[in-house]
């Protein structure tokens, strides 16, 4: 099969006529989304489909109405996000390095000395410890009431 006879979908919102694997049929659009879509578009009904670049701006339409409505105005970190998603960008990176990177060595050996804390290598070192701990109180407790025995 060539590229010529790969199967294509026309888009109800754009009419323009794209690859199957880039098209979501529309009945599977969610009802938060559809509705923003009959917004611009009150005739749009969920048969046929709906292409990846039309569903995704009425995604972030609605994403904006919803920061817009929540708070009254978009903030600069708002708007940062949704333009991250119009560009497909990620949108955090991994922010334990960043963290880490400002820590004192006192928080750092605080940190370490936690993550050993809960773990199940210190409960078992501990309950072994308080084991021996009991047998040797009570091993002296034994030799002191035989020693006022005798």
């Amino acid at each position: 099969m060539n590229a010529s006879q790969h199967p294509t979908q026309i888009c109800k919102i754009c009419g323009k006529s794209k690859g199957a694997g880039t098209m979501t049929p529309a009945i599977l659009v969610r009802h938060i989304i559809a509705e923003q879509i009959r917004k611009e578009l009150p005739d749009w009904s969920p048969d046929g489909y709906i292409c990846a670049d039309d569903l995704n701006r009425f995604r972030i339409q609605y994403i904006e109405g919803l920061l817009a409505s929540e708070k009254g105005e978009l903030s600069s970190l708002d708007r940062e996000v949704i333009e991250s998603l119009k560009q497909h960008e990620t949108l955090t990176s991994n922010v334990d390095t960043e963290f880490e990177k400002d820590l004192t060595v006192g928080e750092k050996l605080s940190d370490k000395l936690a993550t050993f804390g809960g773990s199940w290598r210190f409960l078992i070192i501990f309950g072994c410890i308080l084991l021996v701990w009991i047998d040797l109180m009570a091993e002296i407790s034994q030799i002191r009431g035989r020693d006022k025995e005798g």
